[in-house]
């Protein structure tokens, strides 16, 4: 029978000191030790720290998922295996995929022959207490090696808490985007090589800061006091800059992205975008949400939606210069699509959108008959959009004129939905 027994272990930060007492003993008695450089210098350290450890052990550095699994099928002569794994096993961590991958490809009979073991001391809990925050109300958020907004997250939580690193979401980027988008006031406690004798620990205003206070794999804990309370996604056409481009008024923007049908992971192309007051009340709908703002207007509306992104601290709301369908051809596949303008490519454009997504979910805004008659009369009844339904907006606004108050017609619009008609879980 397979005596094997393999260990994810969570070491959290890294000092011996805090790992816990489980996890030292099975270091000591392991006959093969797994993992990146960091985490192997911290398992030998506290074998050789131990006078009683003196069973042989074979080391081998490696993170990578199956460059580990390919070393366990050639040496089945190891029974009792750690693999290291920096940090907290149950946040933001490869043990599941590991351990998912290693049931499948080395063919152990019992999932009880992989355990996964926790960290004595996150690095979330050990950084509040140095510098005495409570975290029971933090937003917690990983951006090492993701790709995820951050800005909005700050601007709405009034405490987050971040894990830091790789190319992109490291700490240069962290400290320039905060100051970009105007966060510059936000209190920042930032801890680096935490639980060693090289470990900093600096708090104070992000302006006082420099980007070198970040580098490296760091924590930060960001109190926010002044965050934005508001519940709802929508704003006032007078809050958004505009300049003389075009833009979705209120009322229909409400109606849109409600027949949009958003999902909290949702990824959307807002076409033809404007001054981007879809793709940021869009992005406000959720933390997580992608949208891809497309224009072809450098001077009036990509500029414009640049500052109505940092105004509003939407950091969701990604810019893309250029025509559609051309400018959507190297994105991601979208799950929703909103189209307010479409330079005469409407049937292009929803052609690559379904192409990149059969089930995507398309929203038309149309002001003339004629763009209405495009999708009825043409793309229904060719099969393209075979499921559309139309619904007209029309609306009033009272403006004063001396003692009364006279209501003022808004232009009709005709919102056309389509597609994306997955049940949803409510």
């Amino acid at each position: 029978m397979e005596s094997r027994q393999i260990i994810l272990a969570g070491i959290g930060m890294g000092s011996k000191e805090l790992i816990t007492a489980e996890v030292r003993k099975l270091i000591e008695e392991a006959d093969c030790l797994i993992g990146a450089e960091r985490m192997l210098a911290c398992a030998i350290k506290l074998r050789n720290s131990e006078e009683k450890c003196t069973r042989e052990c074979t080391k081998y550095q490696e993170y990578r998922t199956e460059k580990i699994i390919s070393y366990l099928q050639k040496h089945k002569e190891y029974k009792q295996i750690v693999i290291l794994l920096s940090g907290d096993t149950g946040f933001y961590s490869g043990a599941k995929n590991l351990r998912n991958q290693l049931l499948e490809k080395l063919s152990l009979v019992e999932e009880k022959k992989i355990k996964i073991l926790p960290p004595g001391i996150s690095s979330l809990s050990y950084l509040a207490s140095k510098v005495g925050v409570s975290w029971e109300d933090a937003k917690i958020l990983s951006l090492h090696g993701k790709d995820m907004n951050f800005v909005q997250t700050i601007h709405r939580h009034s405490k987050t808490f971040l894990l830091l690193g790789g190319k992109d979401t490291g700490g240069r980027h962290f400290y320039e985007t905060l100051l970009e988008y105007g966060l510059g006031d936000v209190q920042v406690h930032v801890g680096c090589q935490m639980s060693y004798e090289e470990e900093k620990i600096l708090s104070g205003k992000l302006y006082e800061m420099k980007a070198e206070d970040f580098e490296g794999l760091c924590a930060v804990l960001v109190e926010n006091p002044s965050y934005c309370k508001a519940a709802g996604m929508h704003l006032k056409d007078e809050e958004f800059l505009r300049g003389k481009v075009p833009m979705t008024k209120s009322e229909v923007r409400s109606v849109s992205i409600a027949e949009l049908e958003l999902t909290e992971d949702a990824i959307v192309y807002d076409i033809g975008a404007g001054t981007g007051s879809v793709s940021i009340e869009i992005a406000r709908a959720g933390e997580q949400i992608r949208v891809y703002a497309i224009e072809k207007n450098p001077e009036g509306g990509v500029k414009l939606i640049d500052q109505n992104r940092k105004k509003f601290r939407t950091d969701g709301v990604r810019i893309i210069e250029g025509l559609a369908p051309h400018a959507m051809e190297d994105l991601e596949a979208p799950t929703h699509a909103f189209i307010g303008g479409s330079s005469g490519n409407l049937r292009e454009i929803v052609q690559l959108l379904q192409k990149k997504n059969p089930d995507v979910r398309i929203v038309i805004n149309a002001i003339s008959l004629e763009t209405v008659s495009e999708v009825m009369g043409g793309l229904v009844e060719e099969g393209i959009l075979p499921d559309a339904e139309i619904l007209q907006v029309s609306a009033a606004r009272s403006k004063v004129l001396g003692r009364y108050h006279m209501m003022m017609g808004q232009n009709p619009v005709y919102i056309i939905s389509a597609g994306g008609r997955k049940p949803r879980q409510v």
